[in-house]
Formats: C-alpha cells, sequence, structure tokens
C-alpha cells in the first residue's frame, strides 16, 4: 500500500467519527458508529479464554470491520432498515475495499462475505456482540432516549444470537436484568 492509499482510505473512514448512531451515551449526546465500533472490538478482545475453538482475531477483524459502509451511507437503526438500505451499504463497502490494494482487498471482501452468511462460529460471535452491544449501550442511556419499541426491544434484542455461546448467553441475561433494572426504576418514578 502507498502512503496516499493508506491516508485516503483512513480519510474517507473518518466520517464514522461524525456519523451519529440511533443510540445514546451515558452522558446524553449520540452515540457515533466510530465509538460503537471500538467498544465491539473491545468486548471481543475482552473474550480471550471463554469462547473455545473461536478464532477471536479474526472476531476481532470483523467487529473493526463491520460498519465501514457507514461511512458512506449513515446508521440507520437494524428496525428502520430494509433489504435496499443493506443493498447500499453493501455497495458502499464494496467500493470503499476496492480502493485497497491486494491481498488487503480481496481479504476483507472475504470476511464481509463470511460474516453476511453467518455460517462460521466466528461471524456468529461477531453479530451477537454487534446486537449485544446496542443493549449495554441503551442500559447505559437515559431512558428518555429510548423510543417506545425499545423497552420490549431491549429485552429480547441479540438473545438468539447470543444462545449458542454460554458466556455471551450469560452476559446477555445480566444485561436483561439491568435493563428491568432501569425499567423498574422508570416504573418507581411514575408512582
Amino acid at each position: 500500500m502507498q502512503p496516499r492509499e493508506f491516508l485516503d482510505f483512513l480519510h474517507r473512514l473518518e466520517a464514522l467519527k461524525c456519523n451519529t448512531r440511533h443510540s445514546w451515551t451515558s452522558t446524553g449526546r449520540h452515540e457515533t458508529v466510530a465509538a460503537h465500533s471500538w467498544r465491539l472490538a473491545m468486548m471481543a478482545l475482552l473474550l480471550e479464554g471463554e469462547l473455545p475453538g473461536v478464532n477471536l482475531d479474526k472476531v476481532l477483524r470483523m467487529c473493526l470491520i463491520h460498519d465501514l459502509g457507514e461511512a458512506v451511507t449513515g446508521d440507520i437503526p437494524s428496525f428502520e432498515k430494509d433489504g435496499s438500505d443493506e443493498d447500499r451499504e453493501a455497495q458502499a463497502v464494496a467500493g470503499l475495499l476496492s480502493t485497497l490494494p491486494q491481498p488487503l482487498s480481496g481479504e476483507l471482501t472475504a470476511l464481509f462475505a463470511e460474516m453476511d452468511a453467518l455460517e462460521t462460529p466466528e461471524a456468529q460471535v461477531y453479530k451477537a456482540l454487534d446486537k449485544l452491544e446496542a443493549v449495554i449501550q441503551h442500559n447505559e442511556a437515559p431512558l428518555d432516549t429510548w423510543i417506545p419499541l425499545e423497552r420490549e426491544l431491549n429485552r429480547t434484542y441479540a438473545t438468539p444470537e447470543c444462545a449458542p455461546f454460554p458466556f455471551l448467553r450469560a452476559v446477555r441475561q445480566a444485561a436483561l436484568e439491568d435493563t428491568d433494572a432501569k425499567l423498574a426504576g422508570e416504573t418507581l418514578l411514575q408512582e
């Protein structure tokens, strides 16, 4: 890779620091796509020893690149995303990756294909973490930033994806307890 190619690619990805997600932080500001991806990568890093047989280095790479397309498309919450949005994001990823030299472009393209297929344990763990991170972030955000459907969504989101992995299933259960406590606190305040 040439230095200019390296810098040009990073400049395009800078939008991930600027593009916000539907989620809010505990301090009451919109979360950025880059912040979500960073914590997702940290989640993968912290799983060392918890998921025998899963290549966590590959999961970490998936977590780092999973939202690259949002540098072009911006974020669309999962409960609003449709097939045309997914197609646009896939085209954005392909366009970004095409600017990289081989073999890196091909390796990352193959990694995205593996992520989309969700057939390997690594892709399944990445997807579980992606959804689980959103649940955790919502639990940290002020409740007045939640839209009505999130009161139930935060109780169920990521549950099927975490189920095959005992540690992730336990983390999901703990996150559900946090959601229930947050919602119970809201109920107590209303009484």
